[in-house]
Order: structure tokens, then C-alpha cells, then sequence
């Protein structure tokens, strides 16, 4: 089972989606989060140390992790998604991007 971290903005659309797809899947434990500070869950020292992967929306997601949490994130894969921040919560189109990506990623169905 691998521990995957889904991250973006206010953990409002994107990641919680993503969470909500891959929480299903057997080989995978997964949980979402935001970098803003009025996340619906903001990134935690926890959350880092859970993750074996994080999988974040848009570079700037990556870069404010790495900026707040530089030491903690040596030796854990940080993939960027690209996926901007035009989808509603399990938005069709952003369920299959997320199938699609993530599970390429991951080297999983």
C-alpha cells in the first residue's frame, strides 16, 4: 500500500476529487490537502510525513511545499499534474484526467 498525498490550492475541487478516485483503488491509501492558508485542510507537517508520494495540481503547489517544507520532502517523489484549476469537484473531464495521469504516474490502473 502506498501512501499518496493529492495537493492544490484550497483542497476544495481538485485534490479532494482526486482523493475521493484513488481512495478506492486497493494499492493505495490516499489523502488530499491545500497549500493556501484557508484550505479546507491545509498541508501539514503529518501529511508529509505520511506520504511515500505527493502528487500536486501546478508547479506553484510543488514550489510552496518545497518552501515550507524543504527537509521533510528530501527522498519523496513530488510529481506536478498540471492541472489548472477549471474543474468543480468530480468534474467528468477532471475524473479522467486524474484516471489517466495519476495512474501513469503511479505505473498502476
Amino acid at each position: 500500500m502506498r501512501n499518496v498525498l493529492f495537493i492544490c490550492s484550497r483542497n476544495q475541487w481538485r485534490s479532494p476529487t482526486a482523493e475521493r478516485i484513488w481512495r478506492k483503488h486497493p494499492l493505495i491509501s490516499a489523502r488530499s490537502a491545500g497549500t493556501s492558508p484557508n484550505a479546507r485542510h491545509t498541508v501539514s507537517v503529518d501529511d508529509i510525513e505520511w506520504a511515500d508520494v505527493i502528487l500536486v495540481m501546478e508547479e506553484k503547489h510543488k514550489s510552496r511545499l518545497v518552501a515550507e517544507f524543504t527537509r521533510m520532502l528530501e527522498g519523496k517523489p513530488i510529481h506536478v499534474l498540471d492541472i489548472p484549476d477549471d474543474y468543480k469537484y468530480m468534474d467528468p473531464d477532471l475524473v479522467e484526467e486524474l484516471e489517466r495521469s495519476v495512474g501513469s504516474i503511479l505505473e498502476i490502473d
